[in-house]
């Protein structure tokens, strides 16, 4: 995506090309308009209105843009992605109507992930103009968030550790005028001692930390958003296998909506008092690594007993979620790349979400509906609460069985969030294995906006 042109832009009257946009069972009708010429032109170009479907027609010295969609009155994220990936770069308005919500995909369909390999033919920006003067910044905020996941994600672990989510913070505290705490070394294991435990097998240059961002009222009702930041997953001592560990970069992909989320947040001024939470670790193999069947003590005082040392993701958010349990939150929210079971369930592009109130979960999944991202809800059963049960410590971090591992994951978290707190996690994938119009493969952004506009409907603006 182009940092250095909005590709949403002000209609003014600017010289611009026109896209016109049909169905497919408007088309017939549609084309009466146009010269046999015209017609000629999209018949060679095999359009037929179908979605996604894209066609190039003369008009005299110039030329205009034909896009299929399923209904032009009503557009989603997406309609107009296909356009803005297959366009020659320039500047675009529809020929009626305005885009609405297809302003998001016209700006994701440009996302290229360039840091180690340039275009040697790179396409120029295109540009859509809008009437809609108020839905441009709002809608060039959301793209540029879920570009920053995209881009945190797709960073590979030597390049995207510990240290460089810190800087991630350092420079999102800086852009909002927030204040950044960060704990390491000795007063990690003291006061964090999963997340000291999961990470102190790593190098030194990915040594194993926690960062804490505030901003806002102190008088503002607390809103604590914690995410999963696992910078690279061997597995641990329980390895992975190699087809396993392939894409274990993107195991931070939590902290990367969290961290995402937060900037929305800050961004759009909303009265909460925000605390992110971040612990950043690699879970590392090597001498000091922590192994099945130690006990660690965890900054709750629970104690734990290690079934697996590849269900790492849940220790570090424990402590993190009882840090945010401290502060009284109004609501938390926390993302992880948690379990290959929420995929098995629901596949890539639903995240799973657990939540403890219905209401709080009913509130993400309508602003998910309303905004192409919608989560899917799974259960935190109390009957599986004892598969989680150990022999040696107040609870075990893995189940024997195969069963609700999505829901058994969530259950091991809720031990960790302080009593009657209002509480949704989302088990998201953070990647999209196969490229569909505006959404390449690659890291991926889900939850991210249904959490935003679910804050932004809970909270309202400043």
């Amino acid at each position: 995506m182009s940092h250095d042109t909005d590709l949403v832009q002000a209609d003014r009257g600017q010289d611009a090309i026109s896209i016109h946009l049909v169905a497919r069972d408007g088309f017939e009708n549609w084309m009466k308009k146009l010269s046999a010429g015209q017609r000629a032109a999209l018949a060679a170009q095999k359009f037929t209105g179908g979605g996604y479907e894209v066609g190039i027609v003369p008009d005299g010295d110039h030329w205009f843009a034909v896009g299929g969609v399923a209904d032009p009155a009503s557009l989603s994220s997406w309609c107009m992605a296909k356009l803005a990936e297959t366009l020659p770069a320039g500047t675009y308005r529809l020929a009626s109507g305005e885009p609405g919500p297809a302003l998001h995909g016209w700006q994701l369909a440009q996302y290229r992930f360039d840091r180690y390999r340039k275009d040697d033919e790179p396409a120029g920006p295109r540009v859509l103009l809008t009437g809609e003067a108020k839905a441009i910044e709002p809608a060039l905020a959301e793209a540029r968030a879920v570009c920053l996941v995209r881009d945190l994600v797709n960073t590979p672990a030597e390049d995207m550790g510990p240290a460089a989510l810190e800087a991630e913070c350092e420079a999102l505290a800086k852009a909002h005028g927030a204040k950044l705490s960060v704990t390491k070394g000795d007063a990690l294991e003291q006061g964090f001692p999963m997340v000291h435990a999961v990470g102190r097998a790593a190098a030194r240059h990915h040594a194993p930390r926690l960062m804490h961002l505030t901003w806002g009222k102190e008088g503002d009702p607390v809103l604590a958003l914690v995410g999963k930041g696992v910078c690279f997953d061997s597995g641990g001592l329980d390895v992975k296998s190699a087809a396993g560990m392939l894409l274990m970069k993107k195991d931070m992909g939590g902290a990367a909506h969290a961290i995402a989320l937060a900037g929305l947040v800050m961004g759009a001024g909303l009265p909460v008092r925000l605390h992110l939470i971040v612990p950043a670790v690699e879970n590392a193999i090597s001498a000091n690594s922590f192994r099945p069947g130690d006990v660690l003590r965890s900054r709750k005082g629970l104690t734990v007993e290690i079934g697996n040392t590849d269900a790492e993701g849940r220790l570090i958010l424990g402590d993190a979620l009882a840090l945010a349990s401290e502060h009284g939150p109004d609501l938390v929210i926390d993302f992880a790349t948690l379990t290959g079971a929420a995929r098995v369930a629901l596949g890539p592009d639903y995240p799973a979400l657990m939540a403890r109130r219905d209401e709080t979960a009913a509130a993400l999944i309508a602003a998910g509906k309303a905004h192409d991202d919608e989560p899917w809800r799974l259960p935190l059963p109390e009957a599986y609460v004892e598969w989680l049960k150990s022999d040696v410590a107040d609870t075990n971090n893995a189940h024997a069985n195969a069963f609700a591992g999505a829901s058994v994951a969530g259950l091991f978290l809720d031990k960790f969030v302080g009593e009657g707190i209002d509480w949704a996690h989302f088990d998201t994938f953070a990647w999209r294995p196969a490229a569909k119009p505006g959404r390449p493969k690659g890291g991926e952004a889900y939850g991210l906006r249904a959490a935003f506009h679910m804050l932004r409907q809970r909270y309202g603006n400043r």
